[in-house]
């Protein structure tokens, strides 16, 4: 693995691609190595704009995922120090979750859950052979390295990792993900590498019937839960699972660290290592159903609480959405949370919150070990995070996040410029058209009689004749937009179109159409070049909005 160098330049070894995803002072592009043309994906991150605590958490970051070499972890391959800028450049792992993946298999059973939970295993005993706590274990971490079949399952996203010193045991601070945090964080006792094995006991469960072992809507009731160790086997999902399963989750949900078995003795576990004798082959139909609903659900929450960033930003003039009971305790409004939280960047984030540290503890250290306080209770924020993670949206991009993001945003931007071209027919701005369409456009439309149009003239006499003539208001509205990534640069996107309006008498009219478009990215902006329209243009003779 190359060491950072300091006196080499990014640009000298790199090409830069499009952007897969965007934090606060972090950007995550696809990059091409220039001696191999090897694709990687290149974290960003504008240091400029970083606080003395958190260029100690980005250094703590690389010099960790640095000495991390396993084919099941995300690999960092560079790390390029410039003036203003620090470039971390990892495997791109084009795969998705693992989570999604399984869902979309036709076939999974026990023996599919086993051989998953023993590569997560096998990447974070590389992590504990090497100093090394993840602290942040969850299925947004998860991912694959591809969409071939039997891909690698790699863990991501070290912004929370810790380095510690063989067996030791210390208090590091407040940090992970509420529904996967240890008894031992929850009381703020001393921990170390079992936290990670207690994270893969709740991720096993999950794997195994879809939905997780520790569950409440209230936050102390729920800490409670994880704290007493309280999980089940509810009948029937749990009866068709092996006892050696069941075993394995009881060893790993152990609430004693001590008594807790370590990751390299999980792999010597009979339903890890001897599978193929132990582990059922059943097909397990109703483990893909709840665990579809269990990744709506994340999604959901992720989308609910990406909204909630980039319209508040979680400012310290902004309503807190940390709620206080009558003890003084704080608790989060909801706990169906994947969201990562980490005691100094949630008194960065929230300033009404006191973390369960010292004050110069929060200031000077970085993954070191801390004194504990007794008078605050853990927090941490309301809605799960899906693949964004809270603690590191006020610093750097999540790269688990971005990767699988990015796809997501192409679409999202074409959806949105598709919707930018619709309301330019509509209020008949043919200057911003033009600079949306490509000049060479093409089309199959009624109005053209069967024939292929190419070119603006044809549009255009729509614009200068009819658009806005014959009514008084229009809106439209895009229905089940489907879109279909044709590469890095390119999209297709099929839609139906509803469209209202006024005629000059005052009445209301509707009608719809199905169109499908294609888009094409130059110079980083989206163009449309191509689209069809199915039927005929509503009544009232406003061929550009029911078509263009």
């Amino acid at each position: 693995m190359a060491a950072p160098a300091a006196c080499t330049r990014f640009s000298d070894n790199y090409d830069l691609k499009e952007e897969l995803g965007k934090g606060a002072f972090s950007v995550v592009r696809r990059c091409v190595q220039k001696s191999t043309g090897l694709e990687f994906a290149a974290k960003i991150i504008n240091t400029k704009k970083l606080s003395a605590r958190d260029f100690q958490k980005l250094e703590r970051e690389a010099r960790i995922c640095r000495k991390l070499q396993h084919p099941n972890i995300v690999r960092l391959h560079d790390s390029i120090q410039e003036e203003n800028f620090h470039y971390l450049v990892f495997d791109l792992v084009t795969g998705g979750e693992l989570f999604e993946d399984i869902v979309a298999r036709e076939f999974y059973s026990e023996a599919d859950a086993s051989h998953c939970i023993q590569q997560i295993l096998e990447s974070v005993n590389h992590c504990h052979t090497n100093g090394v706590v993840h602290r942040d274990l969850k299925p947004e971490n998860l991912l694959l390295a591809s969409k071939a079949k039997g891909a690698a399952v790699k863990l991501a996203d070290f912004g929370l990792a810790i380095e510690v010193q063989g067996e030791q045991h210390a208090w590091f601070g407040f940090a992970g993900t509420p529904g996967y945090l240890s008894p031992e964080v929850l009381k703020k006792e001393p921990y170390g590498k079992p936290v990670d094995i207690w994270a893969c006991g709740v991720i096993l469960y999950i794997l195994l019937v879809g939905y997780p072992p520790f569950w409440d809507e209230d936050q102390h009731r729920l800490y409670a839960q994880i704290k007493a160790g309280a999980y089940d086997y509810p009948s029937p999902e749990w009866d068709t699972v092996t006892p050696e399963a069941k075993n394995l989750i009881n060893q790993m949900l152990t609430v004693n660290p001590s008594k807790r078995i370590t990751a390299s003795e999980a792999l010597k576990h009979p339903w890890i290592c001897q599978r193929e004798r132990v582990a059922s082959v059943v097909h397990r139909q109703e483990t893909v159903d709840c665990l579809k609903k269990f990744n709506a659900r994340r999604k959901l929450k992720g989308a609910i609480l990406t909204t909630m960033l980039a319209t508040r930003n979680f400012s310290k003039s902004g309503r807190s959405i940390i709620t206080k009971k009558g003890d003084g305790s704080q608790v989060k409004e909801s706990t169906d949370s994947s969201t990562t939280l980490e005691d100094d960047d949630i008194k960065g984030i929230v300033g009404s919150c006191t973390p369960p540290q010292t004050p110069a503890a929060a200031t000077t250290n970085c993954g070191q070990p801390q004194t504990p306080t007794s008078k605050s209770a853990p927090v941490s924020f309301g809605f799960g995070s899906g693949s964004a993670s809270v603690a590191k949206t006020s610093t750097t991009l999540s790269l688990s996040a971005v990767l699988l993001q990015g796809a997501q945003a192409r679409k999202q931007e074409v959806i949105k410029m598709t919707e930018q071209l619709l309301e330019a027919i509509n209020v008949g701005d043919y200057e911003a058209y033009t600079k949306i369409c490509d000049p060479h456009l093409t089309a199959f439309e009624p109005e053209a009689l069967g024939n292929l149009v190419e070119g603006m003239d044809f549009h255009k006499f729509y614009f200068d004749n009819v658009v806005g003539k014959n009514c008084k208001a229009v809106n439209t509205t895009i229905l089940n937009p489907t879109v279909h990534l044709l590469g890095d640069d390119a999209a297709c996107i099929a839609y139906v179109r509803l469209t209202q309006y006024m005629d000059k008498q005052g009445a209301a009219h509707s009608s719809q159409c199905e169109e499908t478009r294609i888009w094409h990215k130059r110079d980083n902006k989206w163009q449309n070049v191509h689209f069809h329209r199915s039927s005929n243009s509503p009544p009232f003779t406003f061929a550009p909005s029911a078509h263009k």
